[in-house]
């Protein structure tokens, strides 16, 4: 069974799920629900209630919020070490969710700032990692992050990436994150961040074009599935089952921790993509980014 290394924020997700159009500067019915969160996170959580093992490292702050998440954590399963930053506060990503289910969000990164090689654990316990971009590109992480890169690389541990978003990118630098790839053995991200990426407007082009970088590039494409490109070139496509979305928050790191282990097998893309989207309609099915407890 594969032991999965996750990297990224912790933060607290305040989904707000619009009951009607914005009226702006006045009220707007909706329903409002505080759930833990982190791309990373949530990566983790669905990778243990799927029965592999997953470790989170992440920084949280020394507050009620830092405890329940830690607490969740607990409950999933997920390994972890010492998370909380005294003095510092954990993060809060705000979550507008329409009534498509898609949504835009408004992080505050808070203790997540600064994460570094103090944060992880002994890298021989692992066989790859997953890292979510926000740690990358955070520039209070940045450093840190490209030593903790450093020493994976060395400790020949396969590492999975997920660039995040393109607001994210665009703060950083787009030319930057390129040349961040070619230390990345699988790369995933949706199809606004392959083609802001890549500069190209095929999505198929993109796909190669992103693949000069990285071995093995997977973009997830909504309600139509994924595709992506591997060692021979050959573009894979693997559709999604059709659901009721009632929120798109955190599909993509479900996907994730559908994709690594089965990939982490043989490299088979097209095998991981099909676990990969079956995680994913369970996810968009729920509301929040992760999976129900059994309680």
């Amino acid at each position: 069974m594969s032991r999965i290394l996750c990297i990224g924020d912790a933060m607290v997700d305040v989904i707000v799920q619009l009951q009607e159009p914005i009226n702006t500067g006045s009220d707007t019915q909706s329903e409002i629900t505080m759930l833990s969160g982190g791309a990373a996170a949530n990566t983790a959580a669905w990778l243990a209630a799927s029965g592999t093992e997953a470790y989170f490292a992440g920084r949280v702050g020394s507050d009620a919020a830092g405890e329940e998440f830690i607490a969740e954590l607990d409950r999933f399963g997920v390994r972890h070490g010492e998370m909380r930053i005294h003095g510092e506060r954990t993060g809060i990503v705000v979550v507008l969710v329409d009534h498509k289910g898609e949504r835009t969000m408004f992080p505050d990164s808070g203790a997540n700032s600064g994460i570094g090689t103090q944060d992880l654990p002994p890298l021989t316990d692992f066989d790859a990692v997953f890292l979510s971009g926000y740690s990358l590109y955070n520039p209070k992480s940045t450093k840190n992050v490209q030593a903790m890169i450093s020493g994976m690389k060395s400790a020949g541990l396969s590492i999975i990436f997920d660039p995040v978003s393109v607001g994210t990118m665009k703060n950083f630098g787009r030319e930057k994150v390129i040349a961040e790839l070619e230390n990345f053995d699988c790369l995933i991200l949706n199809r606004e961040e392959a083609l802001f990426l890549a500069g190209i407007d095929d999505l198929n082009l993109a796909a190669r074009e992103l693949h000069k970088y990285v071995s093995s590039v997977v973009i997830k494409t909504g309600a139509e599935g994924s595709i992506g490109v591997g060692t021979r070139d050959e573009i894979f496509t693997s559709p999604s089952q059709a659901v009721r979305v009632l929120d798109t928050t955190g599909a993509g790191d479900s996907f994730a921790a559908g994709f690594i282990p089965e990939w982490l097998k043989n490299r088979d893309l097209l095998s991981a993509m099909k676990a990969g989207n079956q995680l994913a309609a369970q996810c968009v099915a729920l509301l929040g980014a992760r999976p129900r407890l059994n309680t």
